[in-house]
């Protein structure tokens, strides 16, 4: 019943920007914990920002300054405005929700691509 819909993975240059968006379906988002994390061809998965149900925020060292985590809650969505891209940052990007601390749900990924 629980669905994550991400959208806004593309084609950008280095240097360039891309804000991804994730809305999520049931009750409860507003204190559900969110995140985004990211796998890289051949790659584990790994978390790149998370953003608590009070705001709080917090970033993997290497995207900090360039990447901000946000959240509608009115909307059930969770953002990444990702700047200053590098295609060291191609991968598929994940956005995940935590219900009660105990539940967790993910998206099916979407593709972000740096090149040039």
């Amino acid at each position: 019943q629980v669905q994550l819909v991400e959208s806004g993975g593309g084609l950008v240059q280095p240097g360039g920007s891309l804000r991804l968006s994730c809305a999520a379906s049931g009750n409860g988002f507003s204190i559900n914990g969110m995140a985004w994390y990211r796998q890289a061809p051949g790659k584990q998965r790994e978390w790149v920002a998370g953003i608590t149900s009070g705001g709080s925020t917090n970033y993997a060292d290497s995207v900090k300054g360039r990447f901000t985590i946000s959240r509608d809650n009115a909307k059930n969505t969770v953002f990444l405005q990702m700047n200053s891209l590098k295609p060291e940052d191609t991968a598929v990007f994940y956005c995940k929700m935590t219900d009660r601390g105990i539940y967790v749900y993910w998206g099916q990924g979407t593709q972000v691509t740096v090149s040039s």
